[in-house]
């Protein structure tokens, strides 16, 4: 009977012990986990629940099965044109192979830090590879916006150079037309480092570009280029205002010469009018009495003449006639 309980107690000491040992590890949902005896992977778990392990000699390394987050730090990467410009990337990943992700990182935190180095090499590639405005932009909608300024119905009856700059108005903002914008290029980082990342065992699921700074630099040479384009909508805005200008100037002088002209012509044919009315009113008073008429007309003539007149070597002439009686003579 003593040896009995001694056996069971024995039995159930090493129970005990197996027990604290842990033969048994749970996988919570959301997790994954690899079982590791000796450096080697023996198994990994994918599905949530109690699992067995042999005590000791095997350890479980847990990992998230759920999607997580990658946040990049703003970086400097040179355009096309070699314009630098900040891109401050943000991406989406999960672990898809535990075994696979165990051998070549090991650590959530070495994933992070192979994540910041694929996926900051891609997208420098893909932004040295395109254009600025390919990477600031996502759609062509910029060019498809109706924009304020003249139009040749605003212009009216303009000169044709007149009706050129108002079309440099409007055309004058039209921006690049895009081939693929940021979007794409998004995809194309994804698409690059996406095969890099599957060979430790993880997916990228997506590449978003959160937020594109210019450079020092190119936000002074940006600003220097709106100035630029203002300055060219002013002088075609002035250009057509002198233009406008001219051709009220010009019509206001055609109108002026032609008041001008009519009243010179109404004043003319006043003025013959009165002339012949003037003539005929001489012709009858002379008729009336010729002696009188030539007497009126030589006093009115020497009333106008004589009080500028300054000396004469003779009165002897026909014109002073009447100055003189016949006595006086």
């Amino acid at each position: 009977m003593k040896r009995l309980v001694v056996v069971l107690v024995i039995i159930a000491v090493a129970v005990i012990i197996f027990l604290i040992l842990g033969p048994f590890y749970i996988v919570e949902e959301g997790e994954q986990a690899v079982v590791i005896r000796f450096g080697d992977i023996i198994k990994s778990t994918t599905e949530a629940g109690l699992h067995i392990k042999t005590p000791i000699v095997d350890t479980v390394v847990k990992y998230p099965k759920r999607i997580m987050s990658w946040d990049g730090q703003p970086r400097l990467f040179p355009t096309e044109e070699q314009q630098f410009i900040f891109v401050d990337t943000t991406a989406r990943w999960r672990i898809v192979d535990p075994e696979l992700f165990y051998e070549r990182l090991t650590t959530i935190e070495s994933a992070f830090g192979r994540l910041d180095d694929v996926i900051e090499s891609a997208m420098a590639t893909v932004v040295a590879q395109n254009p600025i405005y390919e990477a600031v932009r996502t759609t062509n909608v910029i060019n498809e916006i109706e924009r304020g300024g003249a139009s040749t119905e605003a212009v009216g009856d303009a000169v044709e150079g007149i009706e050129q700059i108002a079309n440099l108005i409007i055309t004058v903002e039209k921006q690049e037309t895009l081939d693929k914008g940021r979007t794409v290029l998004s995809h194309e980082v994804l698409a690059d480092a996406g095969r890099v990342v599957n060979d430790f065992g993880m997916e990228l699921i997506d590449v978003v570009i959160r937020q594109i700074r210019y450079s020092d630099d190119l936000t002074n040479s940006v600003y220097d280029r709106m100035v630029s384009e203002r300055q060219r909508i002013a002088r075609a805005y002035r250009s057509l205002g002198e233009g406008r200008k001219e051709l009220i100037l010009g019509e206001l002088v055609r109108e002026k010469n032609r008041i001008i002209s009519e009243a010179f012509a109404t004043s003319e044919q006043i003025r013959g009018e009165a002339d012949a009315a003037a003539a005929q009113t001489y012709s009858g008073a002379y008729r009336q009495d010729p002696d009188f008429f030539e007497f009126w007309r030589a006093i009115e003539s020497y009333r106008e003449i004589l009080p500028r007149f300054q000396k004469t070597l003779t009165t002897d002439l026909e014109y002073f006639q009447y100055l003189y009686s016949e006595t006086g003579q």
